[in-house]
């Protein structure tokens, strides 16, 4: 029995209009990510050309008080944010590495 089953069908509709959204949403931040790591990866790839460091802990600090800024703004939990970000950046750091080493080409975007 799944949650639609046990309500009524106005709620029902509700919740599967509600749930709709949320797929779109989802999808949307998938789009959005993809497209980051793209940018991301150009990052990488420049600086592995110049030979400057995977991380910028400065840029680093900065972005994640202006996401915890936006979040403030937006009625997210600033702490939430921070977490999503630093995951962010940490799978940012790791490409970097890996086009440093020369493992990662352009052929993926």
């Amino acid at each position: 029995m799944n949650d639609t089953d046990r309500i009524d069908d106005s709620a029902a509709d509700q919740l599967n209009e509600l749930r709709d959204s949320i797929d779109n949403i989802d999808a949307a931040v998938v789009h959005m990510l993809a497209e980051r790591f793209k940018c991301t990866q150009r990052v990488g790839r420049l600086k592995a050309d110049h030979h400057l460091p995977p991380a910028d802990p400065a840029r680093e600090a900065r972005q994640i008080t202006r996401l915890r800024q936006l979040a403030e703004s937006a009625k997210l939990d600033p702490a939430f944010a921070e977490k999503l970000l630093n995951f962010v950046i940490a799978e940012v750091i790791r490409h970097h590495e890996t086009i440093a080493n020369g493992s990662m080409t352009g052929e993926n975007d």
